[in-house]
């Protein structure tokens, strides 16, 4: 298709999520900001329900606690999970990029170029540097030349990484090359328009039937951040006619409105949760 924003001929069906995608999904949506904890166990049936392994699931969990994401809370027999502040502030980061449009609708014409050489002797900076440019939106045109349509400030990740003398950046106006043409080069917005076309194809019709609202609700959020976490957020004028991720936002929002109500019901009642007021307990890692 390159480029026209249609239906590619591919697999409606993606990849299935890491556990750890479909358990900060699961989190973003019932712990964060709910002054709960929840049980382990409960944690293990859910994603059983999800087709995940309950091995693949205790070594996701014990994955993501020695990141610092959870901390264990035990009451008798079980063991209950709890938010790390360090895991409240990722789920707030996902849920504000969440809460985004996928385009922009105005765009005043003008570019932030980065252009920075970071010498070899500090190679783990510069690889952060290129982690944190993608992450938040810029494209690679060129070696060591980055660009976006929005005006970024990432001064405080240059100055946290000691890097502010070796990075340059400008605000400027493409004059002779079309707009379109840079977007193309800079981001694979083929590979980005068949994720959105896929994402179409799975969950216009409201997702896999054979999960309840729950489990479709988290299948649908953690499908959702997977794919926009790629998305640079283009102006629109900068996209291919039909752009598919218009589309996708609009089913993406309806579906997730209409899952609400009903994952939270089925959520508080089949999940075993624990106050948080009760941690008085001593939290430890598990």
């Amino acid at each position: 298709m390159p480029g026209d924003g249609s239906a590619p001929d591919v697999d409606a069906d993606p990849r299935p999520p890491r556990p750890e995608s479909l358990l900060l999904a699961f989190c973003g949506a019932h712990l964060l900001d709910h002054d709960r904890c929840v049980a382990v166990g409960s944690v293990i049936e859910l994603l059983a329900r999800l087709d995940v392994s309950e091995p693949a699931t205790r070594a996701a969990l014990n994955r993501m606690t020695k990141r610092g994401l959870f901390h264990s809370v035990r009451q008798g027999r079980h063991v209950y999970l709890r938010l790390t502040t360090q895991a409240e502030t990722i789920l707030r980061d996902g849920g504000v990029r969440l809460e985004s449009e996928t385009v922009r609708r105005e765009w005043d014409g003008t570019w932030t170029l980065l252009a920075f050489s970071v010498p070899e002797s500090r190679r783990a900076e510069r690889h952060t540097l290129r982690t944190h440019l993608g992450w938040a939106g810029f494209g690679l045109l060129q070696n060591g030349l980055w660009i976006s349509p929005s005006p970024l400030d990432i001064s405080p990740t240059l100055a946290e990484l000691g890097l502010l003398n070796y990075v340059k950046i400008f605000r400027v106006e493409a004059t002779s090359t079309d707009p379109r043409s840079i977007a193309a080069e800079a981001w694979d917005l083929t590979s980005l328009a068949d994720g959105y076309a896929a994402f179409l194809r799975r969950w216009t019709d409201g997702g896999p039937e054979h999960h309840d609202e729950l489990c479709r609700q988290v299948l649908l959020e953690t499908e959702w951040l997977l794919l926009i976490r790629e998305d640079p957020r283009l102006p629109l004028e900068l996209l291919p006619e039909g752009w598919p991720g218009v589309r996708s936002e609009e089913v993406f929002w309806s579906l997730r409105r209409q899952l609400d109500r009903p994952a939270r019901r089925l959520a508080d009642a089949s999940l075993s949760w624990m106050p948080l007021e009760d941690r008085s307990r001593t939290a430890t890692p598990r």
